[in-house]
């Protein structure tokens, strides 16, 4: 699999997916990643990306051309591929989208807005799914982008080294995570819960929903009222 960044700052992306679990699997080429600058597509002399509104207001808004035609270049050479534009608009993402993006697409590209956004034809024109991870305001798009991009690859097989992970996660039951503990067993005075000391898989596995209950219940209580409407 396949994921490309539209933005004008690749350096703000490129260590993240260099280090840790992600690079690891990058380099066993279990998916790649690759960036694309609309400053490379520009046909203002001054290299400019960005321009004031119409309308008037404050903040500069990026220009229609570059991002046309860097996300043309990319359909010329993959007609295939996903466009989404992480924006405040959009639907709210969440794992199931991680896991529908990972299943259904080979290659996805993130369109990172900057400034006060962009030129809306380019959004009528190139989005497949306009997604938000938040009813919050970014000074870009990048970091919304690599969150869509980290949920995801998660998902693609070779990824992770124990793959059965993925289904002890949170929202993977329409719950949150059970609380998770490791050794000392005795630290500072609080002790590990004595059920999972005593190897019964079974009280664990019942005590561990009991308790992914109780802190959804606790932390989200709104996932339960939504998952019994």
């Amino acid at each position: 699999m396949r994921f490309t960044f539209v933005t004008l700052f690749p350096e703000l992306l490129k260590g993240y997916f260099e280090a840790s679990i992600l690079g690891r699997a990058i380099e066993r080429g279990s998916f790649a990643v690759d960036f694309c600058n609309p400053r490379a597509f520009t046909e203002d002399k001054f290299n400019r990306v960005d321009a004031p509104m119409v309308s008037g207001g404050a903040g500069m808004l990026m220009t229609p051309q570059p991002l046309y035609d860097t996300l043309q270049h990319i359909l010329d050479e993959d007609p295939e591929a996903h466009i989404v534009f992480p924006l405040p608009v959009g639907k709210p993402f969440v794992q199931n989208d991680a896991k529908r993006h990972a299943k259904q697409y080979r290659h996805i590209v993130y369109v990172c807005g900057r400034y006060e956004g962009i030129d809306e034809r380019v959004i009528e024109r190139f989005a497949d799914e306009c997604l938000s991870i938040g009813d919050y305001v970014l000074t870009g798009g990048e970091l919304a982008a690599a969150v869509m991009c980290d949920a995801t690859a998660r998902h693609i097989e070779g990824v992770l080294g124990n793959s059965d992970s993925l289904h002890e996660e949170s929202f993977e039951s329409t719950l949150l995570e059970a609380p998770a503990f490791t050794k000392p067993v005795t630290f500072r005075g609080s002790a590990v819960v004595s059920e999972f000391l005593k190897g019964n898989h079974s009280k664990i596995s019942d005590l561990k929903k009991q308790m992914a209950l109780c802190k959804t219940q606790y932390f989200r209580p709104e996932i339960i009222k939504k998952a019994e409407a």
